[in-house]
Order: structure tokens, then C-alpha cells, then sequence
């Protein structure tokens, strides 16, 4: 199995591991050039992100840098998810002790020093809350020319998850979401709308326990801990990939497609605070893109995936470790 692509994406990962995120690390590894990760408070605390993050490193055998972000939001207090994730962010399955220190750099500088170094080529990956790339942005605006890209776990177009409205990515820090948006820089976001449609069954985790391969069998017991979390919490009998479909189309870029709009997120709500409000209107039947959206639109918002498809890619990434 390879994607056949006549260049291989640089691509840095902004994280907070976290589940789906472990599965997001892995796949990136064997498609894409990464070259970094960056951590960041979200599904749990930032000591345990960080340390899942080098304990991944450790499981694929990887020798990636990663550096350490920002353990709270621009505004307010950090919000975790012990519900989905469990205590340690990562629960399920006893994960290597990593061997891999972290580079000696603030994640926000050195998502600035990859940029610049890597002008014009480097996609960011944004996994979890967007606090370290805000503060980037804020700290060097010459981002905007550096990066090729930003892609965007977050959002929808339709309901959320943390609240009615809001989706929790977003939710963890919608001020420095709103400012990644606003930047100009053009944007892929791949919202629930598409996310939690596309994940693993029981089956899809057996098939990969089943394997007898190391690091299939700690994915294994990682989702299937994970798949547990979203019956509870949901009642989901399936284990949402929601992180990797915001790297997977750089590897293969005909499982989701996106459609060119607006988006804005809410900061003032009471009902609302963190939602993503997409203008769709364009994509209705006989409407015509109104002229400032035209202008204005840089995000490219995901509206449909080739769920199984995609679902499949991954699990063959995951059996080709050893």
C-alpha cells in the first residue's frame, strides 16, 4: 500500500493525545514528512499530552521532535475530557516508557521556526485546541506568507458535541480559534458533520487485535476502551477517527471532499460560545455564491467522506508497524 503523490506533505501536528490523535500520529508518520509535534491542553492535562505524545514516539518507533505548548486557553481555565479519554488521556492499554526528550523550544516557537524554515511548503496540522498556532501567529504575523496551509480538526456545520452548539476543539479555546480563522491564511476544516461518521467498529478493532503485531494490538486496546467511552457518553457504536480525517487527505486526497466558504466562531453566546457558524448558503441548489463570500472565502469546510474508504487506509497504516 502506498498513496501515490509526486511530493510527500511537510506537515507539523498540534495535539493533545488523546485517543484518535495517537491514531492521527501514526498514520502522518508513514505518509508524511513530519516535521514536528507540538502539544497542547485539551482531551487531558498538558503533562499528560505531552507525555503521551513521546510515548507514541516510543510505540512506532519514531524519532520525531516534539515540543511542549500551552497548558491553558487564551481566556479562562483549560477544559479536559476524562469521560472520553480517561485520567491519563490515553487510557486503555499500557503505552512504552518514552526514551525521547523534548527539543528544548516552546511549541509556539518552534511551529515559528518550522515555518520559517520550511517557507511556503509546511501544512499545519491542528488536532486539538488552537492556542499554540494563535500564539504564533500573534507572536511572527509573517505565518501568513510562510505556511502553505492550515488544517483543522474542529468544528461543524451542523450540531457539537460538548454542547448543543459547540464542538469541543473549538469549545477548549474559541478565541484562538477565531483568530487562526480570521488569519487569511487558507484553511481546511473537518468538522463532526463528517468526523463522527467515520471511525472504528468492534470489528475494525478486532481485525486489528487479531494481527498479533505489537503496535496493532496497543491500537487495539486503546480503541476498544475508547469504543466504550462513546456508548456511554453517546451511545456511538463506533470509535470516531475525528483527527486523521484532518491529515488523511494529503495522503489521499479523494476521501473528503470540501466545499470553499466562510467561517466565523461565536465568542459571545451563552447558548453558543465556540461554535463554528459556516455559511452554506452557497451549496444549496439554484444558489448563487454571493459575491463577498467569493472574495471573503478561504476556508475549505468538509462536507462528505468516503467513511469505509478512509477507515481502511488507516487500519492498513496501523498493521504495517511492527
Amino acid at each position: 500500500m502506498r498513496s501515490w503523490r509526486f511530493t510527500v506533505t511537510k506537515i507539523l501536528i498540534d495535539c493533545d493525545p488523546g485517543h484518535d490523535d495517537a491514531v492521527a500520529l501514526l498514520f502522518a508518520a508513514r505518509h508524511l514528512d513530519l516535521v514536528g509535534i507540538t502539544t497542547v491542553h485539551g482531551n487531558s492535562s498538558l503533562e499528560n499530552t505531552t507525555h503521551n505524545a513521546l510515548a507514541l514516539m516510543e510505540l512506532g518507533g519514531l524519532d520525531i521532535p516534539v515540543a511542549c505548548g500551552c497548558a491553558a486557553p487564551l481566556v479562562g481555565n483549560a477544559t479536559f475530557a476524562p469521560h472520553i479519554h480517561g485520567k491519563s488521556g490515553l487510557d486503555g492499554a499500557t503505552l512504552p516508557q518514552p526514551s525521547l526528550k523534548l527539543v528544548d523550544a516552546h511549541a509556539v516557537d518552534f511551529i515559528i521556526d518550522q515555518a520559517e524554515r520550511h517557507r511556503g511548503e509546511l501544512v499545519v496540522a491542528v488536532i486539538g485546541p488552537q492556542t499554540n498556532l494563535a500564539l504564533a501567529l500573534r507572536r511572527e504575523p509573517r505565518l501568513a506568507q510562510w505556511l502553505r496551509e492550515i488544517t483543522v480538526m474542529g468544528g461543524s456545520t451542523t450540531t457539537g458535541n460538548v454542547t448543543p452548539a459547540a464542538e469541543f476543539n473549538i469549545y477548549c479555546d474559541p478565541e484562538a480559534a477565531a483568530a487562526v480563522f480570521a488569519s487569511g491564511i487558507p484553511v481546511r476544516m473537518v468538522g463532526l458533520n463528517v468526523t463522527r461518521r467515520t471511525g472504528f467498529t468492534s470489528a475494525d478493532v478486532d481485525r486489528l487485535r487479531s494481527s498479533s503485531r505489537r503496535v496493532a494490538g496497543v491500537i487495539a486496546d486503546l480503541l476498544a476502551f475508547y469504543l466504550a467511552r462513546q456508548r456511554e457518553s453517546f451511545g456511538l457504536d463506533l470509535a470516531p477517527m475525528h483527527d486523521v480525517c484532518a491529515i488523511i487527505p494529503y495522503a489521499f486526497p479523494d476521501l473528503i471532499r470540501y466545499g470553499q466558504t466562510t467561517v466565523q466562531v461565536e465568542l459571545g453566546g451563552a447558548l453558543t460560545r465556540g461554535m463554528t457558524v459556516c455559511d452554506l448558503r452557497a451549496f444549496h441548489p439554484g444558489t448563487r455564491l454571493p459575491a463577498q463570500l467569493a472574495q471573503d472565502g478561504h476556508v475549505q469546510v468538509a462536507l462528505e467522506a468516503e467513511s469505509r474508504l478512509l477507515i481502511d487506509r488507516v487500519i492498513e497504516t496501523i498493521l504495517a508497524y511492527p
